[in-house]
């Protein structure tokens, strides 16, 4: 696995958030992905896509900087800042996020296995 092979599927993967694309995301993430809010809840799969899909999470503008990519075998952690702005049930989000993802290569392609957000500002 390339680091490039890495920073396409991020790309992809917050371009897909940023236009709430449900079959681009359903594909990225498994389905026994485990995710850590900031808030401490952590979420799965279904629980992620149903917020795109019900139109809960509307994502205004998303800017990824401060990328760090390890590839350790078949796998690879992300470590990444994102600057956010939008909206999740009418309640806006804005702020300066650090993500870490935890991307798996299958068969079936990469996929993100897990991940974890804290809000720096």
């Amino acid at each position: 696995m390339e680091k490039e092979t890495i920073v396409t599927a991020e790309i992809e993967l917050l371009t897909a958030i940023k236009n709430s694309d449900i079959s681009v995301l359903d594909q990225m993430l498994h389905d026994d992905l485990l995710f850590n809010m900031p808030d401490g809840q952590t979420i799965t799969k279904d629980f992620d896509l149903n917020a795109y899909r019900s139109g809960k999470m509307k994502i205004d503008s998303l800017e990824a900087s401060d990328q760090i990519i390890n590839v350790i075998n078949n796998s690879a952690v992300v470590a990444v800042t994102i600057s956010l702005k939008g909206n999740y049930d009418n309640n806006p989000i804005q702020g300066v996020f650090k993500y870490i993802r935890v991307w798996k290569e299958f068969e079936s392609g990469l996929k993100v296995i897990a991940g974890s957000c804290v809000q720096l500002a």
